[in-house]
């Protein structure tokens, strides 16, 4: 495990400041997934596929590249990214 230890020149304790960035990082990421998981739904539903078919179908070449195809990649990966932190 990995220790972080943060020293301030103040007298005010800076674990709360730390604890409530932390929570607010945590409350965009949270938000920011759910617009885009909304999105997700939305080409899911127009184009009647899942997104992880229809990125299967687009790296096979068996789609075309459009506008919407490109948007819809986009989400997917920043999906994962916003997972991953």
């Amino acid at each position: 495990m990995t220790a972080l230890t943060l020293t301030f020149p103040h007298e005010r304790p800076l674990q709360p400041l730390v604890e409530a960035a932390l929570k607010n990082e945590q409350c965009l990421l949270q938000a920011g997934i759910r617009r885009t998981e909304h999105r997700l739904r939305e080409f899911e539903t127009k184009y009647g596929l899942s997104s992880t078919e229809f990125l299967r179908r687009y790296e096979n070449d068996e789609l075309q590249e459009t506008l919407d195809s490109i948007e819809w990649i986009g989400e997917y990966r920043l999906l994962e990214r916003m997972r991953e932190k």
